[in-house]
This record gives C-alpha cells, structure tokens and sequence, in this order.
C-alpha cells in the first residue's frame, strides 16, 4: 500500500508541561532554504511546504554559541547521510526495475 504524499502536523499541551510540536514532511513539495537574516545578523534554516513551515535559527535568537554550532554539524551530518541513503535507494530501484524489464 503506498500512501499519497502529506505533511503532518500535531501539538500536544498538557497542564505544567513543555507544549510539544511535531512536523512530518512526506510530501515532493517540500522546499529549504538557507541564508543569514540581516536584521540581526544570524543563520538561519528552513524546511518548508504549503501546509507547514519549520525555521531554525540560532540560541534565543542570539549571539553563536559553541551549542549552535555543535548543532548545526548535527544538521548538516544528518542531511549528508539522509543524501546518502537516498541516493542508494534510489539506485537499487533503477536496478529492480532494470531487472524487471529485462525479465
């Protein structure tokens, strides 16, 4: 069964707890970007689609700390390996479709 694609969104509020919020993208229509707000000049990181918009930026909108960056390799080491893992998917479905042709 395949699914069609979606974005997800939930908020969870419980009395004398963090509000929690919680986006899926599974969607083509996803977009990111990236730049450095001029206004108070920070990075910052978007993921975004029609239904829902997810922007990361710098601690308490502030100054770089060592968190910050320590974050932002986690990021961009998450996203290398998504690519990753991605790329050989894809190439082992070229492969199986190949093979079904072929067969």
């Amino acid at each position: 069964m395949s699914l069609r694609p979606y974005t997800y969104v939930t908020l969870s509020l419980r009395p004398e707890s963090t509000p929690h919020v919680g986006v899926s993208f599974h969607t083509p229509d996803l977009k990111v970007r990236a730049g450095l707000l001029l206004s108070s000049p920070r990075p910052y990181l978007e993921l975004y689609s029609t239904e829902a918009n997810v922007h990361i930026s710098t601690t308490g909108a502030g100054p770089i700390t060592d968190t910050d960056l320590t974050n932002a390799r986690e990021i961009f080491n998450a996203a290398a390996r998504y690519l990753a893992d991605c790329e050989r998917l894809h190439a082992e479905n070229l492969a199986e479709d190949a093979d079904d042709t072929a067969a």
